[in-house]
């Protein structure tokens, strides 16, 4: 597949795009988001949200918080029902990660353990489950914790400040 383009959510035509997708895929329909739930998620403007084009369709979006003690946090992966299986969150994470690594060694998700196709991708791109939060978001079911990591944050600020000098 020829990447996509990928770049910042720039209206609210586009978070509206994003949270109709959301609303109506896995595994938001299972945690019972509606679509002003996802909207509300979308538009959070302490959140970057990062939109994978084709031409005029969006295929997916990612969001990530890069504040607070995880910073790094990718909150949403999201690819359109059309699109899974084709790449696009393998993009996606990608360019998160590039982002994320300008800042922090470190970058987080979580994954809904009934959610094994998404597990495997994050693993498959180098993240190891680092906890779990039983019963989080929706009982009977667990969110995985996922970490990865380009080593610890004490190193990286050091390369950091050697880097600006």
């Amino acid at each position: 597949m020829d990447p996509l383009s990928i770049r910042a959510m720039q209206s609210k035509d586009d978070a509206q795009q994003c949270a109709a997708i959301m609303a109506t895929t896995e595994p938001w329909i299972t945690l019972g988001r509606s679509f002003d739930d996802c909207l509300a998620v979308v538009a959070d403007e302490r959140r970057e949200v990062y939109i994978a084009w084709d031409a005029d369709h969006i295929a997916g979006f990612i969001i990530i918080n890069m504040h607070g003690a995880f910073t790094g946090y990718i909150q949403t992966v999201c690819v359109d029902a059309e699109w899974r299986s084709r790449g696009v969150g393998s993009q996606l994470l990608q360019y998160a990660e590039d982002r994320i690594f300008s800042e922090s060694p470190n970058a987080f998700l979580c994954v809904s353990s009934f959610n094994p196709r998404a597990l495997q991708l994050y693993e498959r791109h180098g993240y190891r489950v680092v906890g779990e939060l039983e019963d989080y978001l929706v009982t009977g079911h667990s969110e995985i914790l996922m970490r990865k990591s380009i080593g610890p944050i004490d190193d990286y600020r050091k390369r950091k400040q050697r880097q600006d000098a």
